[in-house]
C-alpha cells in the first residue's frame, strides 16, 4: 500500500506521461476512493503543480526528481562553499543553532570548526559528523529514523527532540524556491520536520544555490513570508531578486 507521499509522486508520474487524468481512473490504479484521490489533486493543485478539470486533474508543471547525495555534492559546489561559509559568518559566539540536512549546509558546518561557545542541533548525519570534534560547539542530533537518501534524522522522535528548544537561528536547505508557493522539498517526513524547525528558531535562514529558483517540489515548508534571509549565488535572476527584495527578505549573493 503506498501512503501519501508515494500516491501522489504516482500521480504526477502519470499526468508527466499522459498530459492528464481522472479520478474514476486513478481509483482504479491505485486502489483507494474516489475522495481521498480528490483530496490528493486538491493538495497537488493547491502547489500548483496540477489545475483540476471536471472529474480528474491535468498536469501544471512537474517536480524535479530528487537525486542521491552524491550526485547533489557534484552540482554547483563552488557556489556551495561561498553559501557556507558566508552562513557561518552570521554564527555569533553564545548562539543556539539548528542546520537542516543537505549539501549546501554541510559547508556551513565546514566552517564553524572556529566557533566559541555554539550549540548546534541537527538532523544531518553528515553534519554531525562534520561537527563531532569541534571544540567550541555542543552538538545536539535529533535522533530518529535516518533516511540514507539524505543522510537526514527525521518521524516523530526527531520532532520531539526539537521541541524542547528554542533556536537564535535556523540555518535551512531546500529543495525549490518559488515566489507564489515558497520554500519546498522532495519528502512529507523531512518537509514535517523542518516545519519543527521554522517554528522553534527566530530567524530562519535559507541556503541555496540559484538552481533552486522557480522550483517547486512536491512538499511545502514554509511561505516566503515567514523566511527573514536567503544566502544564494550570482546566478539569481533579476525577477527572483526584485521579487525577494520586495516580500521584505534579507538577501545575501555570497561570492
Amino acid at each position: 500500500m503506498r501512503n501519501t507521499s508515494q500516491r501522489r509522486e504516482t500521480i504526477l508520474q502519470l499526468l508527466a506521461h499522459q498530459g492528464a487524468v481522472q479520478v474514476t481512473e486513478l481509483v482504479e490504479q491505485l486502489g483507494v476512493s474516489a475522495v481521498t484521490i480528490r483530496h490528493d489533486l486538491s493538495a497537488l493543485g493547491s502547489q500548483g503543480l496540477v489545475t483540476r478539470s471536471h472529474g480528474g486533474a491535468m498536469l501544471t508543471r512537474v517536480p524535479p526528481p530528487e537525486q542521491t547525495m552524491r550526485q547533489k555534492d557534484a552540482l554547483y559546489h563552488e557556489q556551495k562553499e561561498c553559501i557556507g561559509a558566508f552562513a557561518a559568518s552570521l554564527v555569533e559566539a553564545g548562539d543556539n543553532i539548528v542546520i537542516d540536512s543537505g549539501t549546501t549546509t554541510i559547508f556551513l558546518a565546514r566552517n564553524l570548526h572556529d566557533a566559541n561557545g555554539v550549540t548546534v542541533a541537527t538532523n544531518g548525519l553528515n553534519i554531525a559528523w562534520e561537527l563531532a570534534d569541534v571544540p567550541g560547539v555542543e552538538l545536539i542530533l535529533t535522533g530518529g529514523l535516518l533516511r540514507k537518501q539524505s543522510l537526514s534524522f527525521q518521524g516523530s522522535q526527531a520532532e520531539a527532540c526539537l521541541q524542547v528548544y528554542n533556536f537564535d537561528k535556523l540555518f535551512l536547505g531546500v529543495d525549490g524556491l518559488d515566489l507564489q508557493f515558497g520554500v519546498t522539498t522532495h519528502h512529507e517526513a523531512e518537509a514535517s520536520l523542518n516545519r519543527m524547525m521554522v517554528e522553534r528558531a527566530k530567524r530562519i535562514i535559507v541556503l541555496t544555490d540559484s538552481s533552486k529558483f522557480g522550483r517547486v517540489s512536491l512538499h511545502r515548508i514554509a511561505q516566503l513570508g515567514r523566511i527573514h534571509t536567503i544566502i544564494t549565488d550570482a546566478g539569481i535572476s533579476p525577477e527572483y531578486r526584485e521579487g525577494l527584495l520586495k516580500l521584505g527578505i534579507e538577501l545575501h549573493i555570497a561570492e
